[in-house]
């Protein structure tokens, strides 16, 4: 029987699951780094589009790499900051969605304090 490859919507599950929540954020935080336009601190489509092979995806054309950007980007800059990675990354991984509010709840008391969630 074939292997089938695996997956990103598998492959973050696992990592949350190596790396534990803090450990998962920093790596997220390090993937957000890898991606972004170095002086407007966004993945914008230019970053993306330069730094995708870093991530295996330099095969996508341009219309998918521009959907990518325009599913995350809740703000409507064309660009992606690091929360709106973030959060795109969990929601592509269905697995995740089981269990991640408690880590994103830490990580928006972190951002935003203590009373945020309250």
């Amino acid at each position: 029987m074939a292997r089938r490859p695996v997956e990103f919507e598998d492959f973050l599950p696992l990592m949350a699951d190596k790396l534990g929540d803090d450990g998962l954020m920093e790596e997220l935080c390090n993937g957000f780094r890898l991606l972004m336009d170095p002086r407007r601190r966004l993945i914008t489509f230019d970053s993306l589009k330069r730094n995708a092979g870093l991530l295996g995806l330099d095969g996508l054309r341009d219309d998918e790499l521009r959907a990518m950007l325009r599913e995350g980007d809740t703000d409507g800059d064309g660009a992606l900051n690091q929360w709106e990675f973030c959060v795109l990354m969990v929601r592509l991984s269905p697995q995740l969605m089981e269990a991640p509010r408690r880590w994103m709840d830490q990580a928006s008391r972190e951002a935003f304090g203590p009373g945020f969630m309250s």
